[in-house]
């Protein structure tokens, strides 16, 4: 059986390139980040794979979950979101809206030429770090970054930056690790 990411993609490029021919990028990045979040709970995809239920209330159901949650153009109230979501209980894969969701995300970053990137430190940055961060990562990506950041204080100090593909590792614990290996050989 395919995983999960082999079974989203083509769904995710196809929900990809029908909002942007739109322009309405936005829009479905916002509805399925949320169903995509909602779908990631396994008492959920267990509830709508019982076998009392067919496709037609499930999309019932499920329309109405996303209207509540905020995942408009998937609430039953846009043509092309609806479609998308029947297509998707037809072939069983409404289980993947998490993995499709990270894939739209992806194309849709490449198209906007940015990157989310999560900074991890020992302590809270001030403004003026991250703004730093962002400059160097903009420089070195050549890409608009998108940053978040996490605390994580077994790292002693320093940072780790998770950017894409690029993960740069300046944390303390890195180095002490670094330097009790370089002892020991």
């Amino acid at each position: 059986m395919a995983d999960n990411n082999t079974v989203a993609r083509p769904y995710a490029t196809a929900a990809f390139d029908l909002a942007n021919e739109a322009g309405v990028l936005g829009a479905w990045s916002e509805s399925l980040i949320i169903a995509g979040q909602l779908l990631a709970d396994k008492g959920l995809v267990e509830y709508l794979g019982s076998p009392g239920f067919d496709d037609a209330q499930r999309l019932e159901f499920l329309t109405g979950l996303f209207a509540k949650a905020g995942a408009k153009l998937l609430a039953g109230k846009d043509v092309h979101g609806t479609n998308f979501v029947k297509v998707l209980l037809e072939n069983g894969r409404v289980a993947v809206l998490p993995e499709i969701s990270t894939h739209f995300e992806a194309l849709k970053a490449k198209v906007e030429n940015t990157v989310d990137a999560t900074v991890t430190s020992a302590t809270e940055l001030s403004k003026k770090q991250i703004a730093e961060i962002a400059t160097a990562l903009k420089t070195r990506l050549g890409r608009e970054v998108r940053i978040e950041t996490a605390i994580d204080k077994s790292l002693i100090g320093g940072a780790v930056i998770r950017a894409g593909d690029v993960v740069i590792d300046g944390s303390l614990r890195a180095r002490l690790e670094g330097l009790a290996t370089a002892l020991l050989n």
